[in-house]
């Protein structure tokens, strides 16, 4: 398909040689020869009257043109995918559409564990792929790489939509044989106890329990961190050590694992998790109807 004499799917191919930064890797990506890749760059350099890409050494480097081309481009390729995705009518017993979703481990064994053994029947051809947050999960989402963005609310862009998935509790977990259990936990029976206590991504990012504990002061001694929730409970399991975990992850784990659950023994915020989409996307039929299909997995009985 050409516009005003430029072929699109070229759109496709500099926006993955300016990723990539490599006619070989990006040809890679887009399953075409090297020799193929290397014309599909010669015809954006005479298109645009510019070399885009410049070898130094044994890389590649954009040109400050290229460098200006990469938002429009990128946008122009987010509008023509939220067109196609929304002018053809969704049918989940038949698509055969991927979703790329950022979630934490919680997310994915609380809720999008169970939705896609609730998919296997009634969408078979659904598929769903799944990365851990990072410091950049907000830009993927602006950036239209991912669908859908699972994170709690401190953690949303407020330039892209984002509305609420669930509400969630915390509580107290630890091995069933902790003697602290067999009688009601106290906040002191809590704050004396040994933690284990997480800390997520390059910047060692505190959960979100973790994190309000310290704003309300309430100070414990961490005698270990993990990176993951889903962890944990090898981490307590045969120890004193409690951990602070969502609800919703501690009644699957308390299923699996000898653990027991607590309260929190005083007034603990709640943690809104939220789903957040690029807005070029807010119309998308297909998103529309993985959103609610998240949300009916998200239900506590």
């Amino acid at each position: 398909m050409r516009f005003k004499g430029l072929d699109l799917n070229l759109l496709v191919a500099f926006n993955v040689l300016i990723e990539t930064r490599s006619v070989s890797r990006a040809a890679e990506q887009l399953h075409l020869s090297q020799p193929a890749m290397s014309a599909a760059l010669g015809r954006l350099r005479d298109y645009f009257g510019d070399d885009l890409l410049v070898l130094q050494g044994k890389r590649m480097f954009p040109t400050a043109y290229a460098e200006s081309l990469v938002p429009m481009v990128q946008d122009t390729l987010r509008q023509i995918d939220a067109l196609i995705s929304t002018s053809t009518s969704f049918d989940p017993a038949t698509s055969q559409r991927t979703f790329r979703l950022i979630a934490s481990d919680y997310i994915t064994a609380a809720i999008i564990a169970p939705l896609s053994r609730r998919l296997a029947t009634s969408a078979p051809s659904i598929r769903l792929e799944s990365i851990l947050p990072s410091d950049g999960s907000a830009d993927l989402i602006a950036q239209g790489a991912f669908d859908l963005l699972i994170t709690p609310e401190d953690f949303t862009n407020p330039n892209q939509p984002a509305e609420l998935l669930f509400e969630e509790r915390h509580v107290i977990v630890g091995w069933n044989r902790n003697p602290v259990f067999e009688r009601p936990l106290t906040e002191a029976h809590l704050l004396e106890a040994s933690h284990v206590g997480i800390q997520m991504g390059n910047q060692r990012t505190s959960a979100f329990a973790d994190k309000m504990m310290e704003q309300m002061g309430r100070l414990r001694r961490i005698d270990m961190t993990a990176s993951s929730f889903t962890v944990v409970p090898w981490l307590i399991i045969e120890t004193h050590r409690l951990a602070l975990m969502h609800e919703r992850l501690a009644r699957q784990m308390a299923s699996m694992f000898p653990l027991a659950i607590a309260p929190i023994p005083f007034d603990f915020p709640l943690m809104r998790e939220m789903m957040q989409y690029n807005r070029a996307r807010a119309n998308d039929e297909g998103l529309q109807w993985l959103r609610e299909q998240l949300r009916i997995d998200s239900r506590l009985p």
